[in-house]
């Protein structure tokens, strides 16, 4: 049955009611008195949601907030939204259209325009879904037809060679968890559902070569013959030889992946493997992937050649190197999966000829009661006005109402509960037992606040450090500001709320500080020095500054020698040495590649400095011989912006790189020669 349940979000009861009155004997109506709720009511009940009228203009979060969180989520490609509202300005109904509303009616409410339009958006919306459905079911089909295929080919070869086929479905099982656990926990491989999807499917085709190994050495149940060896390492080339030599389709994803992994499944991390002895990442995650899960399972399975190995001994040989070298990732994400690993080959092996069966969640709809209605909307049509309520977020809320004149605080029963306090407190500014939860200054500033804000625009957010709980956390305090009637408008006071949003600060730190820094070394990355140099630069202090650049001039020999990881192990070494040789005031970053920069404050002359630090960098690393090309330029002579400095000192640079390298100099000591 259709979802025909409907959200109607506004502050105005009235508003509701007038709406609920309209549609509620085709429709079962949902109710939300602002933003917040609405987001919760999304959030809890989304599968549920026909259709979202939604007003502009409401406390705590208006209706473009609700839509930029429902373009977040994701739910504004299933759920349709009506924005309702007096606002018809055409900046505020483009705004909308933009943030993906489909349709727009306008306050005061015509009940046939209302109908007709919600009406006719749901029908539409019920069409695509539909579509979306029958396409989604389409590419499945296709999907599952493409691996049923795949599958059957797969087995043939394993049948050939003696086995029982539950090889194939056991490697793909152990790549999908893999992948999975891979992407959980690195960003270095940025792989989607889908692509996890199809490196599965294609690991089935990773062993397809085998079909041209001779048979007595295929089932050969002895140890093979130098000479057999390299025949039977030859089924990664043939194998990768049949699926370039398809005439067809050869930019599809599928095919590209097939020949990575038949070609490249028995590459090993550190250049050991065959048949190109490929080293760290130059072998394709998807290779690296299926060659563990291919050894895993061998090691695991019975063999003519062997007998199975329990599988917690497999891993400690896999990890020891005993099946040659693997990329440390995936032997950490090996031995995280590893107890539902053993779980989940079995029930394949059980079920591997039970097609599975998808899963629908499928919620109990809740029905409004919609009775009374009408009489309700004749009520609110006698009220004279409504209080301001701040309904609850996610987390903590204590609810509370300030008043000027007698200066008084009320807090509701659970928010005085939180805190351990009464329910209501007089002059709080002088009550020591608030004061411990609420700084004397904070709640000053939090007070000024009020009696500064604009009675056309009450709403207040600030954050504090409170003690929430007995723990001091930071608070997210929401207030709006009451005033009477007289000219000018007299504060009377403010009631709001408190939220803990200490997760949410520590997320958003997190991310911020993610996001100006180079995950590889630690340091700035070059956006973010970038402007706080710029910021430093426009200030025109009269203070002295050196903009250093450098690069490594022997960074390739070291990855083509040591490999990648030593690769990054350096760049992460010459971060140490500069951290350790600045000052707290001074800026490094990592530019990208083997670049880095380095800005510094300085007092008479910065030569010293540059010696000391230049040295610090070029010595040895683990016998491997360290040599930087700097280029350094002062603004001591120079008042220019940033673009123009870094232009300097890249000159600079490349004058040492291409005249001596392992040195450095000043951009003043070449300008001439230019």
């Amino acid at each position: 049955m259709s979802r025909r349940n409907i959200l109607i979000v506004d502050d105005s009861e009235l508003n509701r009611a007038l709406l609920s009155d309209m549609l509620s004997s085709d429709f079962d109506i949902l109710e939300a008195e602002n933003g917040v709720e609405a987001v919760r009511i999304l959030h809890e009940r989304e599968l549920e949601i026909s259709l979202v009228l939604l007003d502009i203009i409401m406390p705590e979060m208006d209706g473009f907030e609700v839509l930029a969180v429902m373009n977040q989520k994701g739910w504004i490609k299933s759920i349709p939204v009506i924005m309702i509202s007096a606002e018809t300005s055409s900046t505020s109904i483009d705004r909308a259209y933009d943030l993906g509303a489909i349709d727009y009616i306008s306050r005061p409410f015509d009940e046939r325009t209302v109908k007709h339009r919600v009406s006719s958006n749901f029908m539409l919306s019920l069409r695509q879904q539909e579509m979306t459905e029958m396409l989604s079911s389409q590419i499945y089909q296709k999907e599952k037809d493409n691996s049923l295929m795949i599958e059957i080919l797969s087995h043939i070869v394993e049948f050939r060679n003696g086995e029982s086929g539950l090889h194939v479905l056991h490697v793909n099982v152990i790549t999908q968890m893999l992948l999975e656990a891979l992407v959980k926990k690195t960003n270095k491989y940025p792989l989607t559902n889908h692509e996890i999807r199809m490196i599965a499917t294609a690991s089935s085709l990773h062993d397809i070569g085998k079909i041209s190994i001779p048979p007595e050495i295929l089932n050969k149940p002895g140890k093979f013959t130098p000479e057999e060896h390299e025949i039977m390492k030859q089924h990664t080339v043939e194998g990768a030889k049949m699926l370039d030599a398809i005439p067809f389709h050869k930019d599809e994803m599928l095919l590209k992946l097939g020949y990575q992994i038949c070609r490249w499944h028995h590459e090993r991390y550190d250049g050991r493997g065959y048949p190109d002895g490929l080293k760290g990442d130059d072998i394709p995650i998807s290779a690296q992937v299926v060659s563990m899960a291919d050894v895993y399972d061998a090691l695991t399975g019975e063999r003519c050649y062997k007998p199975k190995i329990e599988p917690d001994k497999a891993v400690q040989m896999i990890m020891n190197g005993e099946c040659g070298q693997f990329n440390p990732l995936l032997t950490e994400c090996l031995l995280e999966i590893l107890p539902r690993l053993k779980t989940e080959l079995s029930v394949a092996s059980m079920s591997s000829n039970v097609e599975a069966k998808l899963q629908d969640t499928v919620k109990q709809i809740l029905k409004n009661d919609s009775g009374g209605a009408s009489d309700r909307s004749i009520r609110l049509l006698e009220r004279e006005r409504q209080k301001f309520q701040y309904l609850s977020d996610i987390s903590l809320e204590i609810t509370f109402d300030y008043t000027v004149i007698p200066e008084t605080l009320q807090f509701s029963e659970r928010g005085a509960d939180i805190l351990g306090l009464p329910l209501m407190i007089s002059e709080p500014s002088k009550s020591a037992a608030w004061l411990k939860i609420f700084k004397k200054e904070d709640f000053a500033h939090f007070v000024d606040m009020i009696n500064n804000t604009n009675p056309a625009n009450s709403v207040i957010i600030d954050k504090y450090r409170l003690t929430i709980g007995g723990e001091e956390k930071w608070g997210k305090v929401i207030a709006k500001a009451i005033w009477n009637d007289a000219e000018p408008p007299e504060l009377e006071g403010a009631i709001g709320k408190i939220v803990d949003v200490s997760d949410e600060i520590k997320a958003m730190e997190y991310f911020e500080m993610r996001a100006n820094h180079d995950a590889k070394t630690g340091l700035f990355n070059y956006n973010a020095a970038k402007k706080v140099i710029s910021n430093m630069l426009s200030q025109n202090n009269g203070k002295k500054y050196v903009l250093a650049m450098f690069d490594l001039d022997n960074f390739k020999e070291a990855n083509d020698q040591y490999g990648h990881l030593f690769g990054d192990e350096l760049l992460a070494e010459i971060a140490e040495r500069l951290r350790n040789n600045m000052r707290s005031t001074d800026i490094a970053a990592r530019m990208g590649g083997d670049e880095f920069i380095l800005f510094m404050e300085y007092k008479n002359t910065v030569k010293p400095q540059i010696a000391r630090i230049f040295k610090r960098l070029t010595e040895s690393y683990k016998d491997f011989s360290v040599g930087i090309s700097m280029g350094i330029v002062t603004s001591e002579s120079y008042t220019g912006d940033y673009d123009s400095l870094f232009k300097m000192a890249d000159e600079a640079m490349y004058f040492v790189k291409k005249n001596k390298k392992n040195n450095y100099c000043f951009y003043n000591d070449i300008k001439d020669k230019k």
